[in-house]
C-alpha cells in the first residue's frame, strides 16, 4: 500500500514508520518537525520512504501529500494534558483544525486510520466500552473527541482509542506516566504518587504499531468503527505500576494523602471488541519496565543552571 503518515516524526510515528516499511509498504511522512526529526533518520536508506516537511494546518500541502495514498494514518496532534494546556489555541488548531483538513483531503477511496485516545472517556464509573458516553476532562481529550466525531461523519475511518502509551522510542517522551515513573526512580531515586488508587490503562508503543498493521490487514471489516486499543491485563492503578517498579529498582516511594494529579482521568477499559477480531497486546508491564530500565541508561536531561545532572 501507499501510506501517508501525518505526524510521523513523533513518539509513536518513529516506531510505526519503520514497521510499515518492513512490511513492504511505501510510506510518506508529513511532519512539521515541531519536536525535531531524529526519529526519522533510520528510514532514509529505504527507497520506499519519503519525507515532506509540512503542517496539517496547511490544507494545500496536505492535499498534495495525500493525493496518491491508499491510506492516511493520522497521528499529527498536540498530545497530552500538559502540552495542550500550555497552548490551548495551538491544540485546537492542530488537533481539530488539522483533522478537519485531513477529512477534506481524503478521497472516497481512501481510508483514514485515526489515533484517538482513551482520554475521551474522562472519569467514568465502571468499565468503558466503545459505547460509553464520552466526557473528556481536558483540552486534549475534548479536541480529540471532536476530531474523532468529525472523521466518523466525514470519511471512511478506523478510529483507535489508544490506552496510555509507554516504552522506548527514538523520539522518547518522559511525560508519559510509566516512562516518567521509571525516569524518576532511576535518576532522582524518588517518586511521589498522588491518588494511588486511580486506574489507568496502558499499551506499549510497539503494540500500538502492531495495532495499526492489524487495521491495514482488516480494513473491510473495521471501517466506520471505533475500537479501544490495549489489553485487559494492562488496566492498572498507579500503585500497581509503582510497586511493580519498586520490585526492580531501589528508590524512595511515597504515596501522598494530600494533593492530587492535575490529570484526573480514572477509568477501566474493555478491549473485547478488537480482541474478538484477533488483536491483543504482546508486551507486558514487566517487559516494558525492563526495557525502560535498560534504555534510561543513555537518557540524560541536563539543566544548564544546575550542577546536578540526571
Amino acid at each position: 500500500m501507499k501510506i501517508l503518515v501525518t505526524g510521523g516524526a513523533g513518539y509513536f510515528g518513529s516506531v510505526l514508520v519503520p514497521e510499515l516499511l518492513r512490511a513492504g509498504h511505501s510510506v510518506t511522512v508529513l511532519d512539521s518537525l515541531l519536536y525535531g526529526g531524529t526519529g526519522l533518520l533510520q528510514n532514509f536508506g529505504n527507497r520506499n520512504f519519503r519525507f515532506i516537511r509540512g503542517d496539517v494546518r496547511d490544507e494545500p500541502v496536505l492535499r498534495q501529500a495525500a493525493d496518491e495514498a491508499d491510506v492516511i494514518i493520522h497521528l499529527a496532534a498536540i498530545v497530552g494534558y500538559q502540552a495542550c494546556r500550555k497552548d490551548e489555541r495551538l491544540a485546537e488548531e492542530v488537533n481539530l483544525g488539522g483533522t478537519r483538513n485531513v477529512a477534506a483531503a481524503a478521497s472516497s477511496g481512501q481510508t483514514v486510520i485515526f489515533a484517538s485516545t482513551g482520554s475521551n472517556y474522562g472519569a467514568v464509573d465502571g468499565v468503558c466500552t466503545e459505547e460509553t458516553p464520552l466526557q473528556p476532562l481536558s483540552v486534549y481529550g475534548r479536541t480529540k473527541t471532536e476530531a474523532e466525531h468529525l472523521l466518523l461523519q466525514s470519511c471512511p475511518v478506523v478510529a483507535y482509542r489508544f490506552a496510555t502509551a509507554f516504552g522506548i522510542s527514538p523520539r522518547l517522551r518522559l511525560d508519559l506516566m510509566i516512562n516518567d515513573f521509571v525516569y524518576q526512580a532511576l535518576k532522582t531515586k524518588n517518586l511521589i504518587v498522588y491518588e494511588k488508587n486511580f486506574r489507568r490503562t496502558f499499551i506499549h508503543v510497539c503494540d500500538m504499531a502492531r495495532a495499526i498493521r492489524f487495521a491495514l490487514d482488516h480494513l473491510p471489516e473495521m471501517r466506520g468503527q471505533v475500537y479501544n486499543v490495549g489489553g485487559d491485563s494492562m488496566n492498572l492503578t498507579k500503585e500497581d505500576v509503582a510497586r511493580k517498579l519498586r520490585e526492580k529498582v531501589e528508590f524512595y516511594l511515597h504515596f501522598a494523602e494530600v494533593g492530587k494529579d492535575e490529570d484526573q482521568r480514572n477509568y477501566e477499559v474493555s478491549y473485547k471488541k478488537i480482541r474478538d477480531l484477533g488483536f491483543d497486546v504482546t508486551i507486558s508491564l514487566d517487559e516494558g519496565l525492563d526495557e525502560l530500565i535498560r534504555g534510561m541508561q543513555v537518557v540524560q536531561v541536563t539543566n544548564p543552571y544546575s550542577n546536578v545532572y540526571f
